[in-house]
């Protein structure tokens, strides 16, 4: 079927249609034809046949109410006849992998003209190759998957592997070995924080907080304490099948009883009389991705104290889906165990032993989503500054008045010192051992996380005042904003909430406290 050959008009002669039947409009030079679809138009027909719409250029009213990505959809882009001839475009369609050019839209280190002691040429070439795979693969699939609420597809899972993008998730270290990195772009040994923070902030650009949690959320915290702590057989039999994609798994630490207070857990194993199993009893509550795992890192009291174990899906498992404010794509459950049989071999770290290797995982896992938190307050901002400028109230854009830039000046000064301090922690994680970080800068993650998270709730109460009712409305220009504003709250608890991280971060700077110190 060849193209539709479109034409030039002049503005006079697109002014004489502008009546039912026979009606043209101009959006952005563009001339579209809108006599057939009139009739069918969601605001009705009286909104086309405005005198300032009908024949006329309507550029002004459709971005009052339209996002740009409604021109794109094919059922609408076929609905254009030609442009007005000798005029060019003003609106550009950022390209698939480009950088956005709105202010503060990006972080420093990516916007041109500055500079930034901590990204190599490795670190560039690998944001540029993420932001592509990000907006042509993985975002049509999260906006897909966060509306209808089913898992992230496999295609999404298998691009990634190929990548080998499960494994850098997990950040620096052995497990990298061998393996070509994002087609060979990045060097196992070369990768670092760094490189992690960019995959993390890039895939975070799907607006889509479900799903960003459905992207295998569950093996990001579920697999390190199997790498970590697991016998050498456990990881040859199940880390290979992660990494591919072909198994999942979650971190099944919370239960009903017990969220941050991680020693309170009622979920027990109990060893059988020859000492080659425990049998495990119990349930856990809100484990992402638990409705689609294979395996469960679950954390248990047995006698002595708490046990980590290893405990694949089959008989006496259950796992139920929790409804949540966002989307069922994260696979939220609550599980049942049910006199599941576990080989000892399957514990992880040392019996009794397990809060240690709990708590081990807390900073990575902090760590993670103060990339993510961070990024996705970052796209509000970008919302925000987009429909200000484009927003007219009064005759004037919604800059004009003051009391909106001062909240845009709030939402940029939170997200730059959010980055800034990220970066900073991001730093000396590089330059300390795994050990190091636990006992140096477990505090300083912790609030870390807890100042991106209370930023990002601030940020999104300041987008709502923006937007208006479209901030509270699911479809439309505020889409975005009202997802956000609605699922924030689970980066404020998700990894501790956020109280007794700030608990947490005083506790250990009060440990540093020389007691010679005196006003």
């Amino acid at each position: 079927m060849s193209a539709k050959q479109l034409k030039t008009f002049s503005r006079e002669e697109v002014a004489k249609h502008n009546k039912p039947g026979d009606l043209w409009v101009i959006i952005d030079t563009k001339v579209y034809d809108l006599s057939r679809f009139a009739n069918l138009h969601p605001g009705g027909l009286a909104v086309l046949l405005d005198e300032n719409v009908a024949g006329q250029d309507a550029t002004e009213v459709f971005y009052q109410l339209h996002r740009q990505e409604v021109l794109l959809k094919p059922g609408y882009a076929r609905l254009q006849i030609g442009s007005v001839e000798g005029e060019e475009p003003e609106v550009k369609v950022q390209r698939a992998g480009e950088l956005s050019k709105v202010p503060y839209a990006e972080p420093t280190w990516l916007t041109p003209g500055f500079s930034s002691p901590y990204y190599k040429e490795s670190h560039k070439v690998l944001q540029r190759t993420m932001r592509k795979f990000t907006d042509e693969i993985v975002f049509p699939d999260a906006q897909a998957r966060e509306e209808d609420g089913k898992r992230i597809s496999q295609s999404v899972v298998d691009a990634m592997a190929e990548m080998n993008m499960h494994a850098m998730r997990l950040g620096p270290g052995k497990h990298l070995k061998g393996l070509k990195l994002m087609g060979g772009i990045v060097k196992p040994e070369e990768f670092d924080y760094f490189h992690e923070l960019i995959i993390t902030q890039e895939l975070m650009r799907v607006r889509a907080r479900g799903y960003a949690d459905g992207m295998l959320g569950g093996m990001v915290i579920g697999l390190p304490p199997v790498l970590n702590f697991g016998s050498e057989k456990l990881k040859q039999e199940i880390v290979p099948q992660i990494f591919s994609g072909k198994k999942f798994i979650s971190l099944a630490i919370s239960e009903a009883f017990a969220g941050s207070d991680v020693a309170g857990l009622r979920c027990t194993a109990t060893k059988t009389e020859d000492g080659k199993h425990f049998i495990v009893n119990g349930t856990k509550k809100w484990i992402t991705n638990g409705t689609f795992s294979d395996y469960f890192t679950v954390g248990c009291r047995t006698d002595g104290g708490l046990t980590v174990l290893l405990i694949p899906r089959g008989e006496g498992v259950e796992t139920t889906q929790i409804k949540t404010s966002y989307s069922t794509t994260a696979g939220t459950a609550y599980i049942t165990f049910d006199n599941v049989k576990v080989p000892i071999e399957n514990v992880l770290g040392r019996e009794d032993d397990g809060l240690r290797v709990i708590l081990s995982n807390f900073n990575h896992e902090r760590w993670v989503m103060c990339c993510g938190a961070v990024r996705f307050q970052r796209t509000i901002v970008e919302e925000c500054f987009k429909w200000a400028s484009q927003r007219k109230v009064f005759g004037k854009p919604l800059t004009a008045q003051a009391v909106i830039r001062a909240k845009l000046a709030n939402m940029i000064s939170r997200v730059e010192a959010a980055q800034n301090w990220l970066e900073n922690v991001t730093h000396q994680m590089n330059n300390m051992s795994y050990k190091e970080q636990s006992s140096k800068i477990a505090g300083q993650i912790a609030l870390l996380k807890r100042f991106c998270t209370s930023t990002g709730q601030e940020t999104a109460q300041d987008a709502v005042q923006i937007f208006g009712g479209r901030g509270i409305t699911k479809t439309g220009m505020g889409k975005f904003i009202q997802h956000y504003y609605v699922t924030v709250p689970f980066d404020a608890l998700l990894g501790g909430a956020e109280d007794v991280l700030g608990d947490l971060g005083v506790r250990q700077a009060m440990r540093q406290m020389p007691k010679s110190a005196r006003l």
